[in-house]
């Protein structure tokens, strides 16, 4: 009986390592596929250097953000390699994190990324996801082992305002991406907040920015953004914070950041991550 069970266990096993490495696979081909389309969709930059002469007409804490963050003539970011760690909430009412690692890759011009996440939902049980921006398309895709999909969002016009949405924020890693010669147009509020608008194909969106004493953002925040609830897209505020900045590349970036719902009974944190690794590509 022993040996009859300690053969099934055997057997099953060979199973689970055999639909681990197949997904694997197949995930690793998916991203392949979308990182092509991202790199097939670029744009030439046409202004290559940073120039602190053309930021005279900005509201006064844009420009004291880009003076702070960048350095006058220094090259701008065609691209970024991004490995995230962090926990991620995989529960839309109540409190359930998970670890996950990612690594996620980004094209300035067109605006566009893709993010590969691995959500460890059980030991050695993943869930693979793909959020990304490709060419005017958002795209959302989680898949259980690589296999399995459980959620698989896109060519809507909510899911690809939304993925745009994330690039334009994220900006704060990539930060000559937020100057007025990559089409960004910035609105003055007040001394410590902006609004940024930006436009891609048929996408226009409008962010608030508000930034800390020392020149740097400290959130970034939307009206509305598509939240999946019960299956269907719901339009909610939701933010974006960041700290902990640090030199890369002659910038000041954050390394650390959080992603929330801005819910009426209050704010529901779902992202929270730390840059392991970046690498950028710049202008030549």
């Amino acid at each position: 009986m022993k040996a009859k069970l300690s053969t099934a266990a055997s057997i099953f096993a060979g199973i689970v390592v055999a639909a681990v490495g197949i997904g694997r696979m197949k995930w690793n081909a998916e991203t392949r596929e979308l990182r092509t389309r991202l790199d097939a969709a670029r744009h030439p930059i046409t202004s290559k250097t940073v120039d602190f002469n053309t930021l005279s007409s900005l509201p006064s804490p844009v420009q004291r953000f880009f003076r702070t963050v960048l350095k006058d003539g220094q090259p701008m970011v065609t691209g970024v390699h991004v490995r995230h760690q962090g926990t991620f909430n995989m529960s839309e009412s109540d409190d359930k994190w998970y670890p996950f690692t990612s690594d996620q890759k980004v094209v300035t011009q067109r605006p566009g990324f893709d993010w590969d996440g691995r959500i460890g939902v059980l030991p050695g049980l993943n869930v693979h996801v793909h959020d990304a921006y490709l060419a005017g398309d958002g795209i959302l895709h989680a898949s259980l082992l690589g296999l399995f999909t459980v959620a698989h969002l896109h060519g809507s016009s909510d899911v690809a305002e939304g993925e745009l949405m994330r690039f334009f924020a994220e900006a704060a890693w990539y930060p000559t991406a937020l100057l007025p010669s990559q089409g960004v147009r910035w609105h003055a509020l007040d001394a410590n907040s902006a609004k940024a608008t930006l436009e891609d194909g048929n996408i226009k969106l409008t962010l608030l920015f508000t930034f800390t004493e020392a020149g740097l953002i400290e959130s970034v925040r939307a009206d509305a953004r598509g939240r999946s609830v019960n299956g269907k897209i719901v339009q909610t505020p939701w933010q974006g914070r960041f700290w902990n900045y640090t030199q890369r590349a002659g910038m000041s970036i954050p390394l650390d950041g959080e992603v929330m719902w801005m819910l009426a009974e209050g704010p529901k944190p779902y992202w929270r991550g730390h840059i392991a690794e970046i690498a950028y590509e710049f202008a030549q």
